[in-house]
């Protein structure tokens, strides 16, 4: 293989072409390097990026020297800024993956050796990056130190085939973060609580391998295995980690925690942190329950290799690489609790000591680890010839001919047949120690089948009327649309088991239709189909919802990628914790490319969209009650703006640099939201109010190739954040972005200094306006402008008024908008406008906040209703049945208006219904005001 000649013609022209064009000058032609740029266009490009390499590559002791050094020798960490952090890492990468590449395409190394060395090389990339994120974070915030003062470190845990030292060439890597104790930081400029220090350690560790740069990626960081999952924190204490195993561990996670393993140099705190997941892992007694949880996710992988038809597929098809994992790991979990000797991550150890314990005898040991061995070198190769993630075999001939080169077959059609025969060997194995978990039968009875085939309900032994005319209708749009053979296969399989569940929940037309509606727009996309065939449990989850919302079944006729959301309730119906949302949605985005503005505007939709049906889901069905959907409405929206302010932030000091003073953390700008936003009340459609401020004068520049001032800086940025949320894309709209509410209304600037917000609210302001200020709050911003806007906010609210003319203002405000914006009439009420409705609710509060807070200032602490009301009357301002009539009035109003929104009903409902509260309301408004 390392004479030229042996390379296929195709081949052979391809490695010369590359080999001459990299070095014309070079007279001696190396076949081992015109072997490797024919098999490898990763190592083509790698020797084009760094030809100098060459020599290394061929020198026979580097080849033999397992040594791993770290990439930053020689550099003082805390100097290194992040540019230079990154091309050292990718440089590193490119160039010891090239020496693997080198090894295994032309000097036959063991794939054992390979995958092992891998592993630890991407050990010193990882221990490398977190010792740099530790150290920069560490420079400003000072670190957490342990009783003996010395700091504590980020602990690393590297999973599946990272933690079994079984890498592969091009694998994402999964990790899970941890640290020892919740202790505040100590040293620096300012002190930050431990979790948030150690968050901090994390992000910077995930871009300095996740993000794509000139030079390009370390490795793709998947954080899906910590606890929680995506909504959970991305770091956690120790305390936290296991009462969350104790707690809430499930059994797909006792078998990825089997392969976890702590990364990095030891420390005191490994053994502390290995025995604390020791029991979760491994029962004290032999557990066979875990047989029938692997079948069951086995069976699941299947299911997904069947959606997403992935075929020739060595990992996951039957027979694959994952059975042997299945196999080895089952038996490690069964057995692991009462023999201390089969916990380990390796693989190949475990199969090792698996017939030591005679579980399994020699020969099966040896044929599974030849097989498995087979399969990992199929796999390295696939990987090396472009550094791509792949486990499929090749269907373009360049590739097939590398792949018969390297497995000494004559041609693709002897290389699959090899392989196919190695996979037949492992399934057989794997269905006698796991067994094959059936699929379920179709149960519907026939009559579902008839009423389908048929288009008529009569054939059920309890027709629903109405039903007739939605399942005639998607049958006639049926006939018209465009759908393939395997399509109408599949309909006509799930169509009765919807008809059946539809009969289960004892579903409306209404229902009906949204669900028709839902399939007309997956119609011609197969995926969506065979998932609600595949996983009736989906299907249920589709039904129930449809049941109880119009909302979301509009919803997800809109965007029918939510339906993957449906796959696990126990996920759907627990929305994100409240605290987690920021923390998620920059978790989501450490996989997207910074100049990637396209991807980023849709990335941001499908978050709040995935997120929204979450929380309606569980608003829906009763998980949660009213005022913790606004609050998650809420929580939902500020994640969101963040998240684009740091994008818009990006694209504006990209283009022109950043203000004196600035960074990514401290931007000098801040957002502050007014209405439902402001005082915790978002809903599903809502708009948000929000005003932009900044604190820079207009005098200084940025730093950046095309300098601007500052105050033209904040102007465009504002502006950037515009186009991300009003943009019309695929997934429509973000939030409908109201800022009239800034100083001048929409003439005004649409970015404003602090100071100069201040002085217009002082001098020019209208009564409406400082009203509007009782249910502003910052919801973004740096400490020392959240402080500075809280001072101004107090400082207007806390204005003596000539109370005359405040209660002349705010009874005319009231007016021009009950006459402007009210729907109700003698027998409907409108719940929002109509008097004794919310708005009533929301101006007493105002005006209780204008008159009084000169002499209370606690009436300026909320920017909520409820709470603002609560105060009221503690205070003296109003009574307390009154304060309870005007919360309970309030509350039954928006519970109302919440379970209409999800039903798409309007506002109206019949007056009768909510006589008792609208009396209460009109009474305690005339007495506030003094009507009578």
């Amino acid at each position: 293989m390392s004479n030229v000649k042996q390379l296929p013609i195709q081949l052979q022209k391809l490695g010369l072409m590359r080999f001459k064009k990299l070095y014309p000058q070079q007279h001696n032609i190396d076949s081992k390097i015109v072997t490797l740029l024919a098999l490898s266009d990763f190592a083509w490009r790698s020797l084009e990026s760094q030809p100098d390499l060459m020599p290394w590559l061929l020198c026979k002791s580097e080849l033999q020297n397992r040594a791993i050094h770290s990439p930053f020798e020689n550099w003082d960490l805390t100097e290194l800024d992040e540019s230079q952090c990154h091309k050292l890492l990718r440089k590193y990468r490119e160039k010891y993956w090239l020496k693997v590449a080198f090894l295994d395409l032309c000097c036959n190394n063991p794939i054992s050796d390979s995958i092992k060395y891998i592993s630890q090389l991407a050990d010193m990339l990882i221990q490398s990056a977190n010792q740099w994120a530790h150290a920069h974070v560490a420079k400003v915030n000072g670190e957490p130190l342990d009783e003996r003062n010395q700091a504590m470190p980020l602990m690393v845990l590297g999973m599946g085939k990272l933690g079994g030292q079984e890498l592969n060439y091009s694998s994402d890597i999964d990790l899970i973060f941890a640290y020892p104790r919740s202790v505040k930081t100590q040293g620096g400029r300012r002190s930050i609580e431990a979790q948030v220090f150690y968050t901090k350690v994390a992000q910077k560790l995930i871009a300095s391998l996740n993000q794509t740069t000139g030079d390009g990626q370390v490795f793709r960081v998947d954080m899906r295995l910590r606890p929680f999952g995506e909504s959970g924190p991305l770091v956690m204490s120790f305390n936290a980690i296991e009462d969350y195993y104790q707690e809430q561990g499930r059994d797909w996670e006792r078998y990825a925690m089997l392969k976890g393993r702590l990364i990095g140099a030891p420390n005191q705190y490994w053994d502390e942190f290995n025995q604390l997941l020791k029991p979760f892992v491994y029962r004290r007694y032999i557990d066979f329950s875990v047989i029938e949880s692997l079948r069951k996710m086995k069976l699941m992988i299947a299911q997904e290799v069947r959606r997403k038809r992935l075929t020739n597929n060595i990992k996951l098809g039957a027979g694959g690489i994952r059975e042997v994992e299945f196999i080895v790991q089952a038996l490690q979990m069964v057995r692991g609790g009462r023999e201390a000797n089969l916990q380990t991550q390796s693989l190949l150890k475990a199969l090792k000591e698996l017939t030591v314990s005679q579980i399994i005898d020699d020969l099966e040991a040896k044929d599974l680890k030849n097989n498995y061995l087979y399969l990992r070198k199929v796999e390295q190769y696939l990987q090396i010839f472009d550094d791509q993630q792949t486990q499929t075999l090749p269907d373009d001939e360049l590739n097939q001919q590398r792949l018969n080169l390297l497995l000494a077959q004559p041609d693709f059609t002897a290389s699959v047949s090899d392989i196919e025969h190695v996979m037949s060997q492992i399934n057989n194995e794997f269905t006698h120690v796991i067994g094959e978990e059936t699929e379920p039968l179709d149960t519907c009875e026939s009559a579902f089948v008839s009423a389908w085939e048929h288009g008529d309900i009569s054939f059920l032994n309890d027709p629903k009327d109405d039903w007739q005319l939605p399942l005639q209708d998607f049958k006639l749009r049926l006939s018209k649309a465009k759908v393939g053979n395997r399509g109408r296969d599949i309909l006509d399989k799930l169509m009765p088991a919807l008809l059946k569940q539809l009969s289960n929940f004892n579903a409306s037309a209404t229902a009906f239709t949204m669900i028709c509606q839902i399939l007309n727009k997956i119609i011609s996309r197969t995926a969506y189909l065979e998932l609600l065939y595949e996983n009736p449990g989906t299907l249920k989850q589709l039904v129930l919802l449809c049941c109880h919302s119009k909302w979301i079944g509009e919803h997800i006729s809109r965007y029918p990628i939510l339906l993957d959301e449906l796959i696990d309730p126990a996920v759907l119906y627990k929305p994100t914790p409240l605290t987690a949302y920021k923390d998620e949605i920059r978790q989501y985005f450490l996989r997207i490319e910074h100049d990637d503005l396209e991807l980023q505007m849709e990335s941001l939709r499908q978050f709040k969209q995935t997120h929204q049906l979450r929380i309606a889901a569980a608003d829906a069905t009763g998980v949660i009650d009213v005022m913790k959907v606004s609050d998650h409405l809420t929580a939902l929206a500020e994640a969101v703006v963040d998240q684009a302010v740091n994008i818009a932030w990006h694209n504006t000091a990209q283009r022109f640099g950043t203000p004196q003073g600035t960074d990514d953390e401290n931007k000098g700008f801040a957002v502050i939201a007014y209405g439902k936003t402001g005082g915790f009340e978002v809903g599903y459609d809502s708009d948000l109010d929000l005003v932009f401020v900044h604190n820079h004068d207009g005098l200084s520049q940025t730093n950046g190739k095309k300098p601007i001032d500052s105050r033209q800086f904040y102007l465009k940025l504002a502006q950037r954040l515009m186009h991300l949320f009003n943009t019309r894309t695929a997934s429509g709209i973000l939030y409908e972005l109201d800022t009239r509410l800034r100083p001048e209304g929409a003439s005004g600037l649409l970015a404003i200094n602090l100071e100069s917000f201040n002085h217009y609210q002082q001098t020019q302001a209208w009564t409406w306006e400082h009203q509007a200020l009782v249910r502003a709050r910052l919801i973004l911003g740096q400490d020392e402008l959240i402080e500075r806007f809280a001072e101004i906010r107090k400082g207007i609210l806390c204005q003596q008024r000539d109370i005359k003319v405040l209660k002349d203002d705010v009874i005319k405000m009231r007016e021009k908008m009950r006459v402007h914006l009210a729907k109700g009439n003698t027998d409907k009420f409108d719940l929002k406008q109509d008097i004794g409705g919310m708005a009533d609710i929301e101006f007493i509060t105002q005006y209780l906040v204008l008159k009084y807070a000169h002499e209370f200032e606690r009436l300026t602490v909320y920017s909520d209703n409820v709470r603002i009301l609560t105060d009221a009357a503690k205070i003296g301002c109003i009574t307390k049945d009154q304060q309870q009539q005007l919360i309970h009035a309030y509350i039954s109003y928006r519970s109302r208006y919440h379970v209409l929104s999800l039903e798409q009903q309007g506002r109206l409902v019949p007056r009768i219904q909510f006589e008792e509260d609208i009396t209460n309301v009109k009474r305690i408004w005339d007495i506030i005001f003094e009507l009578n």
